[in-house]
């Protein structure tokens, strides 16, 4: 029976892979904790697959750009200025005006130390925070969800939008959330099936630990989808999303953020931007659906005075090679660029010098900013954290928040 149990339960997507939360996290909520307008949110959308940057930020009047990329070249006459030298690709529109209302910042030469051009390793870099020769098996979010809830009384939260949960999300002794709808985790969670299953575990022998864990992680879920679930049905959106998965993914954080829950970090995926062939239309593709998604959301922040509160950042684990491949595409490379979109930035427009297309290493970018003082900026100024016990080390900080 037990077997059968634990196989019904591992095939239910959502409480499997909502990572357990620490116990102290569920003390609060059932408190009902609410932080009140002021209380700083971060947005990360991880553009997974490795974006191509140089056809995101486009040097629109270099010579090298266009022979290195004669087909792949985005026209200069299409390309939405925003300096002298560099302009945004035609798709992103919206965030164009973003840009010009002084509400984005773009951070050039984005990477780290000895590149990895392997999609899953390249990702746990940037994910975990470590170095490029160390393997650390937890994530910087998660870390910073360890830090902040030691001995604290508002202990904060973190959400994935997704059925799985990144090991950037994965702390020591917290994790964070994942989860697609909090309406249909609450209904899961709330099963009679699951209740019972719950209240009838009574402990095993060590040999069951992982069992024990199981029935840990669902208990708890039970309890977080509650309190979700309670403080979604607080703000209902007015604006029309995008009809997409980034723009439901979207509405959801929303939705959450004007609810006053307790939630600091908000994770999402887009792609995939692995474009080694074909990349034109399935670039303008993922941009258009980016720029619909973020345009809307900024709109729905701004009419609820919440804009100044949020910091939406985006990444991808490594740019594209400089020049184009025989497949219409690019090839994995290095160093990308980086938006950071909010009301409440110190530095806007370009954060600092563009690409530098003169100044190559084997036909690729070289890295000037590394990510983690793009994370350490954010933990410190903007998430008031210890970013020095997170990151494990002093980075330099940046000055855009």
């Amino acid at each position: 029976m037990l077997i059968l149990n634990r196989r019904r339960f591992l095939q239910v997507g959502s409480l499997a892979s909502a990572a357990a939360m620490m116990p102290k996290f569920l003390k609060a909520f059932e408190k009902g904790t609410l932080v009140p307008p002021g209380n700083k949110v971060l947005v990360v959308i991880q553009l997974s697959g490795g974006n191509d940057g140089l056809n995101t930020v486009i040097p629109y009047r270099n010579d090298i750009y266009y022979k290195m990329r004669p087909a792949l070249g985005i026209k200069r006459e299409e390309a939405l200025s925003l300096t002298d030298e560099w302009g945004l690709h035609p798709s992103f529109k919206g965030l164009k005006s973003l840009y010009d209302d002084g509400s984005m910042g773009i951070l050039n030469s984005v990477g780290y130390p000895n590149p990895d051009r392997s999609h899953f390793r390249s990702m746990d870099i940037w994910h975990t925070g470590s170095d490029s020769r160390e393997m650390w098996s937890t994530g910087w979010i998660g870390r910073y969800l360890d830090a902040q809830c030691k001995g604290c009384d508002k202990p904060t939260q973190a959400l994935e939008i997704d059925d799985t949960l990144s090991l950037a999300m994965k702390g020591e002794t917290a994790k964070g959330l994942a989860l697609v709808d909090p309406n249909r985790l609450y209904n899961i969670s709330n099963e009679a099936y699951f209740k019972e299953l719950s209240g009838a575990h009574t402990g095993h022998d060590d040999e069951h630990h992982h069992i024990d864990y199981l029935y840990k992680t669902m208990a708890e879920t039970i309890s977080s989808a509650s309190y979700i679930q309670q403080q979604f049905k607080t703000y209902k959106s007015k604006e029309t999303y995008p009809n997409s998965n980034l723009g439901r993914d979207m509405k959801v954080i929303s939705e959450l953020i004007m609810s006053d829950i307790n939630t600091k970090v908000y994770y999402v995926s887009h792609g995939s931007f692995d474009t080694h062939t074909a990349q034109q239309r399935q670039q303008e593709r993922l941009f258009s659906e980016l720029d619909d998604a973020v345009s809307v959301f900024v709109q729905d922040l701004k009419k609820n005075n919440r804009f100044q509160d949020v910091v939406v950042m985006t990444f991808s684990e490594f740019g594209r090679r400089v020049g184009q491949n025989a497949s219409g595409g690019t090839d994995h490379g290095t160093a990308n660029n980086m938006f950071m979109i909010g009301g409440g930035l110190q530095k806007k427009g370009m954060l600092n010098e563009g690409a530098d297309l003169t100044d190559l290493q084997d036909g690729d970018l070289k890295y000037k900013v590394d990510f983690k003082s793009v994370y350490a900026t954010l933990l410190n100024k903007w998430l008031s954290a210890d970013d020095k016990a997170i990151l494990q080390r002093q980075y330099g900080y940046l000055d855009f928040v």
